[in-house]
């Protein structure tokens, strides 16, 4: 299944709940288990790897992941966009075989390298941890921004967040979809039902029913 540009972009525009699928945190459980229950209602998913494999670099690793992904999403034809993180390389690898972008960190490769190695047709997200950074991205050739963290979160290392305010405040600002992220679940995802939009992880990877929790965290995203 492979998305055309202006596919992309409309499935981008319509997605609620992108899961940064971590298989480290689906322990003990096996990640693509994990990641099949929650498969029907999730909108947008990004591969990281945080340790490397076994016997295998990073990129490596991140790269037979990802097939193991798009070969889920081929099985299922529910139409996920599915994107690496950080490396523009293993996105460049995957481009023919249909995967939709990579998103990058402020401190990976800048956005317009991204762009110029990746070409027009993939999506390419940023992620922002403030206004200012918000505003600068408008000069970018990007697709979406992620924004945080939202709340304090172990995943990412943060032991302080911005708020759900300062996320509500950005969304508007920005003329792209904003997904905020960091240490968002059930408890307080209605807080960014203005948003519209999340990022999460550990909130699903984690959870006794992946599935449940991820129906759970879209509908607490959909217009009232």
């Amino acid at each position: 299944m492979e998305n055309s540009r202006a596919e992309r972009r409309a499935l981008l525009e319509r997605a609620r709940l992108m899961l940064l699928f971590t298989p480290e945190l689906c322990a003990p459980r096996a990640p693509l288990a994990v990641l099949e229950e929650a498969w029907p209602h999730v909108d947008a998913l990004q591969v990281r790897i945080k340790e490397p494999g076994l016997g295998t670099g990073p990129a490596r690793t991140l790269l037979e992941v990802a097939r193991a992904v798009l070969a889920l999403r081929a099985r299922t034809g529910r139409a996920v966009l599915v994107l690496v993180n950080d490396r523009v390389d293993v996105a460049r690898a995957l481009a023919d075989e249909g995967l939709d972008g990579v998103h990058v960190g402020a401190d990976d490769a800048p956005p317009a390298l991204a762009r110029a190695e990746l070409g027009p047709e993939l999506l390419i997200g940023l992620s922002t941890h403030s206004a200012a950074d918000v505003v600068r991205a408008a000069d970018e050739a990007l697709d979406y921004l992620g924004f945080g963290p939202v709340h304090a979160s172990a995943t990412k290392g943060y032991t302080h967040g911005l708020g759900s305010e300062a996320a509500w405040i950005a969304a508007r600002a920005s003329p792209l979809p904003l997904f905020p992220i960091g240490g968002i679940d059930l408890t307080n995802v209605d807080e960014l039902s203005e948003v519209g939009r999340a990022a999460v992880s550990s909130a699903i990877l984690a959870a006794e029913s992946p599935g449940e929790t991820a129906r759970a965290l879209r509908a607490a995203l959909e217009p009232a």
